[in-house]
């Protein structure tokens, strides 16, 4: 596959925004559902409020005003979310916390949680007991007992072919899917998103596992931040290790094959193009989620988020196209729409022990095992290539300040967002 013709290499330079917490000033905060409850039929009519009131109301919330495009018609999913990754605004939202079955997004949070316990670097022999438990018509990405991987490798599998197999493979090393089961819950709580109870590493359905649009989009701007989970919801296409076989001449060979990223928004599809400025994040699909996906595009110097979750409308890619239908209201409405809410930071973004001028370390810069990330800018950096010459360049044009004060999250950002040269006109 011959490499498509490079665009420019583009930066993302972002004034600072300061996130208050609204929904803690404004008024009392609903409690989500018990983190037991099963996806209700019907969205309630009161849920959490977390980021704002209007996000616990049922239908859609968005101020249209003079200016201000008016939504897409045609929007059939049960809910839906557009927000500006950076500043934290809500533009729009439709049952924001409406808790339902995530499918494989819920992969988001599995990779925000253990992405950082291993160095890419590591290799891994695989056993039995690492796959045991991974569903009956489970996505893989086709590993075998018996072979060695990297940790890199685990992640391309997780990201780009959403395997099960690959996550059971992670969630074994991190001392067994129980253990990471409730490391995600209790990182989820840490991200403020409550609507999310984790019963599976890997967003295969089960009995009281269940997220919402909101929280999805709280893992993957939380998820963003690592250099890593950057690259990896980014990849197009990448070569994965084969099985280990013999030759011709009884000499022991692994080859390997070819993987593709099945977020239709990046790679592409028969009936839908790729969308200008994408760059990840995540997709699902299983029999009660239905089609779930969160996305993250730049244009215009702005990066939007947009999660939807179950359109009712059975056509070949429709969570796909109600996103890039989304994207583009958001691009338009972007500074011209009054915030409906606010995606609220981690518990610990908002301590009042954290002092001004205090810099987070680890969460944003530099890739997984090397030590934590610098609070020093970082000049350049290249990463992974592809398959096929469809390479991916992150341009790092500067470092990642946090600031943590008393009830406010303050982002100094150049959101390193991959620079994606295969990039559609």
């Amino acid at each position: 596959m011959s490499a498509p013709k490079k665009t420019t290499r583009r930066s993302l330079l972002v004034a600072s925004a300061t996130l208050t917490s609204l929904a803690l000033t404004a008024g009392p905060v609903l409690a989500a559902p018990s983190p037991s409850a099963s996806p209700s039929a019907t969205p309630p009519a009161n849920m959490s409020s977390v980021g704002g009131a209007r996000l616990a109301q049922a239908g859609t919330q968005v101020n249209l005003a003079s200016g201000v495009p008016v939504l897409p018609k045609d929007l059939t999913a049960r809910s839906w979310i557009v927000s500006d990754a950076e500043s934290g605004e809500v533009l729009a939202a439709h049952n924001a916390h409406w808790r339902l079955a995530p499918a494989s997004t819920l992969k988001m949070l599995f990779a925000d949680t253990v992405l950082p316990k291993f160095p890419s670097t590591t290799e891994h022999k695989v056993v039995p007991s690492d796959l045991a438990g991974v569903g009956a018509g489970s996505s893989m990405v086709g590993i075998k007992e018996g072979e060695t991987y990297t940790v890199h490798d685990l992640w391309l599998g997780v990201f780009l072919r959403s395997g099960n197999d690959a996550v059971h493979v992670l969630s074994a090393m991190n001392d067994g899917v129980k253990n990471t089961v409730a490391q995600m819950n209790e990182h989820a709580e840490e991200l403020q998103a409550l609507d999310t109870h984790v019963v599976s590493p890997d967003g295969y359905d089960a009995e009281g596992q269940v997220s919402s649009a909101y929280d999805l989009t709280l893992f993957a701007r939380s998820g963003l931040q690592k250099k890593d989970f950057r690259e990896y919801c980014s990849t197009v296409t990448a070569k994965f290790p084969g099985e280990t076989k013999k030759n011709k001449k009884g000499k022991k060979v692994r080859g390997s094959f070819e993987i593709q990223n099945t977020n239709r928004l990046l790679s592409g599809d028969s009936d839908i193009d790729v969308y200008q400025g994408i760059a990840g994040v995540k997709n699902g699909n299983t029999t009660n989620a239905g089609a779930t996906f969160t996305g993250v595009a730049e244009r215009g110097g702005k990066v939007l988020l947009v999660t939807v979750m179950n359109p009712e409308k059975n056509e070949h890619n429709e969570v796909y196209k109600e996103t890039a239908k989304l994207f583009d209201w958001g691009f338009k409405a972007a500074g011209k729409v009054e915030p409906v809410g606010e995606l609220v930071p981690p518990k610990s973004a908002a301590q009042p022990s954290a002092q001004p001028g205090a810099t987070a370390s680890g969460e944003a810069g530099g890739a997984v095992g090397g030590g934590g990330s610098s609070a020093k800018p970082v000049a350049s950096a290249t990463a992974a290539s592809g398959s096929g010459g469809m390479g991916i360049a992150l341009a790092i044009t500067g470092g990642v300040l946090v600031l943590l004060a008393a009830g406010a999250y303050l982002v100094n950002r150049r959101w390193p967002l991959p620079d994606l040269v295969r990039r559609r006109r």
